[in-house]
């Protein structure tokens, strides 16, 4: 008898077996090599219900929809991360075409670091995949509220930073703490910008989190949250980077542990991030993901050696997170986070210092934003690197005000009278990206 999947999935795979940062870097091409095997070693693509898709390229006008990308998107991407972030719109199209109840995407390379400014490649990632995503979707489908929870080890703070002024996408992070992982952000005070206060939501988990830490955080904060919320659509950043065999990081979750994960989150579409044990691990919560997403059986995914080197989280940790969540809930759901009051059409600048990592570039940025009671701002941001090459990008946003658009087009035309490289205007409203 066949077996038959409780909720049709579709499964998008491209392991880009011909790029990689180096050849022996965790994000190289064999990472997905393995998962590919597990998944047709377990018979997955005979189930009846698991539809697998073939990927297509993203194209540069679904990346100007998200990014500025200095000097332009052909620098800064390679056919890989075209095809990576259009196996993501593949993924969408099958569950907003409703071929599919869900669908995830196991593709590379990532891109949940990657900011709204683009010099080169940090924490593995060039362009954001699943940004790219949401405003595909915002722009064929007309969903407006979305919410990604991002399950990465690593504070997803590119993701972050793109939807930091956008009320209308919650950002959750679930993450290892800052102070003891790159890139030592997402800490609880990091909430959103001024037109979006509350929106961005980081859990900062301590070192050695187990599935009894993390699934706790599930029920008791993340799913009120989304409850509270009512998104149209939720994502699954879904870094796998957590597992107790990660070389990279220091976590303690486990296969099994993923599996229930997303059978409590139920995400429309899930998007590979993080994850670079890619023998012992990846294969394995892979597999309970597909798994649970299809609304299998998922209670005997085990790694090899899982009863003899799994070890449950500690009492300290178990009542750091108690204490942690506590918190966190009398913040954003009890009404304790307060928010400070700006004029209406006031400017308010936010400057940062941006590393690099992978391509070891420095970038400083001074943000301009327009504070709005009427839309969600118009944005500037004045960005030089040490590249040598010194942009303006101006951010009209999607349903924006007359006096937001009004001062994003004189910020234009003020930069136009500059020594800038480069001159960007992103125009949301109009899906319009000028480049001068």
């Amino acid at each position: 008898m066949k077996l038959k999947a409780k909720r049709r999935m579709g499964l998008v795979f491209f392991p880009a077996f011909d790029w990689a940062i180096s050849p022996t870097h965790p994000e190289r091409e064999e990472r997905l090599l393995y998962t590919q095997d597990q998944v047709m070693e377990e018979g997955l693509l005979d189930v009846d219900g698991i539809v697998e898709y073939k990927v297509r390229p993203a194209t540069y006008e679904d990346i100007r929809r998200v990014h500025f990308c200095v000097p332009d998107e052909s620098s800064v991407t390679t056919e890989s991360h075209l095809i990576s972030a259009g196996g993501c719109l593949v993924a969408a199209d099958a569950v907003l075409k409703k071929e599919v109840e869900s669908a995830f995407a196991l593709v590379r390379p990532p891109g949940h670091h990657s900011m709204r400014v683009v010099h080169g490649n940090r924490g593995f990632c060039n362009i954001n995949i699943e940004a790219i995503m949401v405003e595909y979707i915002r722009r064929v489908y007309g969903i407006k509220r979305l919410a990604i929870v991002d399950t990465d080890c690593h504070h997803g703070d590119g993701t972050q930073d793109i939807y930091w002024h956008d009320p209308d996408v919650l950002f959750i992070s679930l993450h290892q703490d800052g102070r003891t992982l790159y890139p030592g952000s997402g800490f609880v005070e990091e909430a959103g910008g001024p037109n979006a206060y509350g929106s961005t939501v980081n859990i900062p988990l301590p070192p050695r989190t187990g599935e009894e830490g993390f699934l706790y955080v599930m029920e008791e904060l993340v799913l009120p949250l989304l409850e509270r919320f009512e998104p149209e659509l939720i994502i699954n950043s879904a870094g796998q980077d957590n597992h107790y065999k990660d070389p990279i990081t220091n976590m303690n979750f486990s296969a099994r542990g993923y599996a229930k994960l997303s059978s409590i989150l139920k995400p429309h579409i899930a998007v590979l991030e993080g994850g670079y044990s890619v023998e012992d691990a990846l294969p394995y919560v892979n597999l309970g993901i597909i798994m649970a997403m299809a609304g299998l059986d998922f209670q005997y995914v085990a790694e090899p050696n899982y009863k003899e080197e799994y070890k449950p989280q500690s009492l300290d940790v178990t009542n750091y997170i108690k204490e942690l969540v506590k918190g966190l809930r009398y913040r954003f759901l009890e009404g304790g986070l307060k928010k400070r009051t700006y004029k209406d059409g006031e400017i308010i600048t936010r400057a940062r210092n941006i590393y690099y990592d992978t391509d070891g570039i420095h970038e400083r940025q001074l943000e301009r934003i327009r504070f709005c009671q009427s839309c969600k701002g118009a944005i500037s941001i004045d960005s030089s690197s040490s590249l040598g090459q010194h942009v303006l990008c101006v951010h009209i946003p999607k349903d924006a005000c007359n006096r937001c658009r009004e001062t994003a087009m004189d910020w234009f035309h003020e930069g136009k009278r500059r020594s800038y490289t480069h001159l960007y205007l992103q125009d949301r409203d109009q899906d319009l990206y000028l480049s001068v």
